[in-house]
């Protein structure tokens, strides 16, 4: 077999080689470095946010985020079942405990079930949500906005402000992706919530290698950010640190490569969304085959594509998995349902029913930004069986 489709790949043909060149031959190739303070700056700017912190990766992140929001060991916080566990591990990083939600037909976090929760089982007094079933606080939501599709953030935000929750909003896969009109127009997605995460890893939209941001409007906790991610030195020539501090600043190299990244995102998303809608265009003639839709009201950035099989197709989920890789195509499932998983088995859960149906039928395909127009149609030739 010698074709082979890769699912999402980085695409490295901008001034990547000359700017890491330079960061080797200057010799800054650490944590310290001009390109890491100029990649959050150009971050922060693409964004419209108030400023911007480099971590190491989404998943730290999100765990900073949570930190210097003030959730606690005590309490608890609102995440979604259907997303990557790297965006729910980080809640027991601080050893808070988990309650999970269901998805809506966008894949991402159910509004009416998460308004349905906080009527049925929780008391809302003193500006403080109590779960019922275990009286501790539940102090956040995290909302993921899956494979770069905006979650309902305007029905989401009146819930969190009517319930005095936090909102942490992983945008690991949603950077670009922003409100077209509405209360949000202009809004990108991770700049809606109290703190915004994005990631830089080797198949997200633009890359890093790793690598990862923190965006908020609320400039106290961008400080705070930055404190805690490069060891919460307090005096950095006596090394006096004031608290447990981490070291997850991004460094020099990998900034270099993602501002050449950058540089290239608004490309990236015209030729993802040219290829959605070739697919999407193609999939018409297939039976049983069609492209989960992005919201409406957003421009959304196409990063991966959730093709949904029914069952009029005659393969199911993993059949048409496995078919494709014979034929040289990398497809994937969505993740594992997140309160099934061995570590959250124990962890409240609130009428799961959409995400199970979608495990059951959805199938991730060939989505990069350097995948060609004839990769692209050999795929749905394969899905014409």
């Amino acid at each position: 077999m010698d074709k082979f489709i890769p699912l999402s790949v980085p695409n490295l043909k901008g001034r990547e080689v000359e700017y890491v060149t330079t960061a080797v031959e200057t010799e800054w190739v650490s944590t310290g470095g001009p390109y890491v303070n100029e990649f959050e700056e150009k971050i922060a700017q693409y964004v419209h946010s108030e400023g911007a912190v480099s971590c190491q990766n989404g998943t730290s992140g999100i765990h900073v985020a949570l930190q210097v929001c003030g959730v606690t060991g005590e309490d608890e916080v609102i995440v979604p079942t259907l997303t990557f566990i790297a965006a729910v591990n980080p809640v027991k990083y601080i050893h808070a405990d988990t309650v999970f939600m269901d998805c809506d037909d966008s894949l991402t976090m159910d509004p009416d079930k998460l308004m349905g929760f906080m009527q049925r089982e929780c008391i809302f007094t003193d500006r403080r949500l109590i779960n019922k079933r275990t009286n501790k606080q539940i102090k956040a939501i995290i909302v993921v906005h899956v494979f770069g599709n905006l979650a309902d953030m305007e029905v989401i935000m009146k819930i969190a402000d009517e319930f005095n929750l936090i909102v942490i909003e992983d945008a690991t896969e949603a950077l670009g992706t922003y409100y077209k009109e509405g209360r949000y127009k202009g809004k990108y997605a991770g700049t809606i919530g109290t703190v915004g995460i994005y990631s830089f890893n080797g198949n997200k939209i633009i890359t890093t290698g790793g690598g990862g941001m923190i965006v908020s409007a609320n400039k106290e906790l961008l400080r705070r950010a930055k404190h805690l991610t490069t060891q919460a030195k307090s005096d950095e020539l006596y090394f006096i640190h004031d608290e447990i501090g981490y070291n997850y600043r991004m460094t020099n190299l990998q900034a270099a490569l993602g501002l050449a990244q950058l540089e290239q995102l608004e490309d990236f998303i015209i030729t993802k969304k040219k290829n959605y809608e070739l697919y999407q265009k193609n999939f018409r003639d297939i039976q049983g085959l069609s492209l989960m839709d992005y919201r409406s009201n957003t421009r959304w950035n196409s990063w991966f594509y959730s093709m949904f099989c029914d069952d009029t197709y005659p393969m199911n989920r993993d059949e048409v998995i496995r078919y494709l890789s014979s034929k040289g195509i990398q497809a994937r499932p969505v993740w594992g349902l997140i309160h099934t998983q061995g570590p959250y088995l124990d962890s409240q859960n609130y009428y799961i029913e959409k995400a199970e149906h979608y495990l059951k039928h959805i199938v991730n395909i060939p989505c990069s930004s350097n995948l060609s127009e004839e990769d692209l149609l050999y795929v749905v030739e394969c899905l014409k069986v």
